[in-house]
Formats: structure tokens, sequence, C-alpha cells
């Protein structure tokens, strides 16, 4: 089951990241795909939708501003031990202009979201709540069409309830616009 899994995590990754150029003309919407590696035997792979509000860009400088909503799913393999999880999610995202090489501009990212988490026992730990709060910050590489990312995500409820152990992530993302 752990290699059908990866396979179709793999697989679908790949899919929607690589679907042609020609199908999409660039827009406000856009979508993701992340694969996520979390503490431990944690795995996971997260589909999210983007809005990139017009009156919202350039607010602060060159400063790029978007929406995310997302569905996250979390599979925590140790042993024979085996358990899922799923998340949705909302965060607005901000990305600062970092650099650029050979002509690809580069953004820092930072966002804090809020998130609904169905498992509160989850990898061996006990996260208290359902709600708990969704901090990312990473790199984004511009290609025009496609992005790609490697962000840090950490899931917290911020000290609310305890015990508060949060749940830490790398992801690598590619995002395209409809």
């Amino acid at each position: 089951m752990k290699t059908v899994y990866k396979t179709f995590t793999i697989t679908l990754f790949l899919i929607i990241s690589v679907w042609g150029n020609s199908v999409f003309a660039q827009s406000n919407h856009g979508y993701a795909v992340d694969m996520l590696k979390g503490e431990g035997n944690v795995n996971g792979i997260k589909l999210a939708y983007q809005y990139h509000a017009p009156s919202l860009q350039n607010l602060v400088g060159d400063a790029r501003f978007y929406f995310e909503t997302s569905v996250n799913m979390w599979q925590y393999r140790h042993g024979d031990n085996s358990q899922s999880n799923l998340v949705l999610a909302m965060s607005p995202v901000l990305q600062f202009p970092a650099f650029s090489f050979h002509n690809t501009p580069f953004y820092i990212e930072a966002g804090i979201g809020v998130s609904l988490i169905d498992e509160t026992k989850f990898a061996g730990k006990n996260i208290s709540t359902h709600y708990q709060f969704e901090d990312r910050i990473g790199l984004v590489a511009d290609f025009g069409h496609t992005n790609v990312a490697l962000r840090v995500i950490h899931y917290s409820n911020a000290g609310f309830k305890a015990p508060n152990p949060g749940l830490n992530f790398l992801t690598l993302s590619v995002a395209r616009r409809f």
C-alpha cells in the first residue's frame, strides 16, 4: 500500500505540474500541487486553488499577493501502523522580490492562514485542536506561467490550548495560472 500511495502521489504531482502551457492563458486564477515531507514518517500532497487579486498587487513596492485555499492529504507510517489526515486550509500569501538568477526572478514568500485538521492525534502527537494556524515561508522561482517553490509550512494552534507541539513540513510546489 505504501508503494501505491507514493506512486500515486508522484504521478499526480508530475501530471498536474507539467500540463502544457497552451492549455492555459494567463489569468488571476491558478492552482498548485505540493509534495509534502513532514517530520518522521509523514508524507503528503496538497492541492490548492490560488486567486491573485489584481487590486492587491504591488501594494507594498513590487510585492505580489494571493489567496490560497487548499486540501491536504497526509499519510503517516510507522512499522505496521498507518494513519491518514485530511486538512482544509486558507491563507493570504505575500511574495517579495529577492533576486534574479539567469533571468529568472526569485521571490521570498510568507503567509499566515487558518486550517481545519480532521484528526487531532496524528503521527504520535496530540495537537489538541482541529483549528490550527498555517504559517509558511519559502523561496519561489517564477518561470512565467509556472512557479516552483520550496517552502517550510508549520501548523500550530498558537498556544490557545495545550499541548501544542505543532507539525512541520518541507514542501516542493509547482503552481500555474489558468
